[in-house]
């Protein structure tokens, strides 16, 4: 039988989890009902990826599809993913894992984009010149996750007429929120409108919910629109539906279950999660290519 586990990032935030959990219940439909689908989390909350592993092969799961449920391949998806599907082969020497990819740069994130702007009053042919869209990532000490956010802002610009796309990060690195909004305002904007790059609510973006009342007072003269983070949206699911299927039919491309840097990186990296830690990035130097399903840019109109 064949399983397919779903590996959501985890929040303190119980609102958050069980947003993960439904949207993956709403997309059961969408495969064989022979096929068993489970949802795991990497911290702060269970199951476990190891503990969704021993619930699949309870079942009786002799083909376990891993997907990880994140944006951008960071450290989670690259190293803690992997170890945790390193463990389980050990464990269960007789049972086929196949990992799959992470969302990464995929053309529907630009329609759930597009669609959350609009939600909030944007006309995305004619936007107002002076408008300026600050694209807002979590923010990671991975390098390559973080230029994947600065290429999806070009690759956003490239796609609205928006004149001015600036990227920025809640943490861990730079640029900040504070800084973001200040570029954009060097740049002439006289509305600034944060779009989340997330998927969805937690601890962060209620954060975040909470930060735009004190930009305004800061900046009277600016108007401030905060967009919706991915949430429930069906492109969404288009995009996991086709990382599914691509495992389903082994035809993933290069991830970190292949990668001949993993195994000499966990020496550096505790892999282990617990869940009572606050959230923390671990670097990884991954200095390997992955390939990404953009489309080359087209002509700005």
């Amino acid at each position: 039988m064949k399983a397919i586990l779903f590996v959501g990032h985890g929040s303190k935030d119980r609102e958050g989890n069980d947003q993960v959990r439904q949207f993956i219940e709403s997309m059961r439909s969408y495969w064989d009902k022979s096929i068993l689908v489970q949802t795991s989390f990497l911290e702060f909350e269970k199951p476990t990826v190891n503990q969704g592993i021993d619930v699949c092969v309870e079942k009786g799961a002799d083909h376990i599809v891993v997907i990880p449920i994140m944006l951008l391949q960071a450290g989670h998806s690259k190293i803690h993913i992997p170890a945790a599907i390193d463990e389980a082969k050990k464990k269960y020497p007789v049972v086929q894992f196949t990992y799959g990819r992470p969302i990464g740069v995929h053309e529907e994130t630009f329609e759930i984009l597009k669609t959350r702007l609009i939600e909030i009053g944007e006309n995305l042919d004619h936007p107002d010149p002076d408008t300026a869209v600050l694209l807002l990532g979590r923010g990671g000490s991975d390098p390559d996750a973080n230029s994947d956010l600065y290429k999806i802002s070009r690759l956003l610009w490239e796609k609205t007429n928006y004149q001015i796309v600036e990227p920025a990060f809640m943490g861990v690195t730079n640029p900040l929120v504070d800084e973001g909004i200040g570029r954009c305002l060097k740049l002439g904007a006289k509305k600034v409108i944060i779009l989340p790059y997330f998927l969805f609510t937690g601890i962060l973006i209620k954060r975040l919910e909470e930060m735009v009342v004190p930009f305004q007072q800061q900046y009277p003269d600016v108007e401030f629109k905060l967009a919706g983070y991915f949430g429930y949206h069906p492109k969404l699911q288009n995009i996991l539906v086709d990382r599914v299927e691509e495992a389903l039919q082994d035809e993933v491309k290069m991830n970190c279950d292949t990668c001949q840097y993993r195994v000499n990186a966990m020496e550096y990296v505790h892999h282990h999660h617990h869940h009572d830690h606050d959230h923390d990035h671990h670097h990884h130097d991954h200095d390997h290519h992955h390939e990404h399903e953009v489309q080359k840019a087209g002509e700005r109109r």
